[in-house]
């Protein structure tokens, strides 16, 4: 995780060395934590957190980005109890704008890892994406 925590923090200066301005990062399963780690040193001005892994309470505290989680129903490493546990903490913060949702039905990696035969399994995934892409215009200009 520091090794991707590090390459990004990398990538992201050298973006804004081009002239971007704002950065947002998306992050799936263990990628989650890079982002969250993305989040709580000011690196990025918005996360997502798809399916998140290795996040913890204590990392949710120190958030300082606007983040979104989404979460699976059915997830042993982010199950929704922990998911709940994030939203709490977020709610605390009211200087962190949040947004956090719990897919009923899914496991995890559905965002990534779905049958595209499966009609439900897809519109859960497309629902996912829009709710991230959605995040990103409201904080990414």
């Amino acid at each position: 995780m520091d090794k991707g925590f590090e390459d990004a923090k990398s990538v992201i200066e050298a973006i804004k060395a081009k002239g971007i301005t704002a950065v947002g990062a998306s992050g799936y399963c263990w990628g989650a934590k890079v982002v969250t780690e993305l989040a709580k040193h000011g690196h990025i001005d918005a996360a997502v957190l798809c399916h998140p892994s290795f996040v913890t309470v204590d990392d949710i505290k120190a958030v300082k980005a606007p983040i979104a989680i989404l979460g699976a129903e059915i997830d042993k490493m982010s199950p929704p109890e922990l998911v709940k546990q994030f939203e709490e903490v977020l709610k605390s913060k009211p200087e962190v704008e949040s947004f956090v949702k719990i897919f009923p039905g899914v496991a995890h990696g559905w965002t990534v890892r779905y049958n595209v035969e499966d009609e439900a399994a897809v519109k859960s995934a497309e629902e996912a994406h829009a709710d991230t892409l959605e995040w990103f215009s409201k904080f990414i200009k």
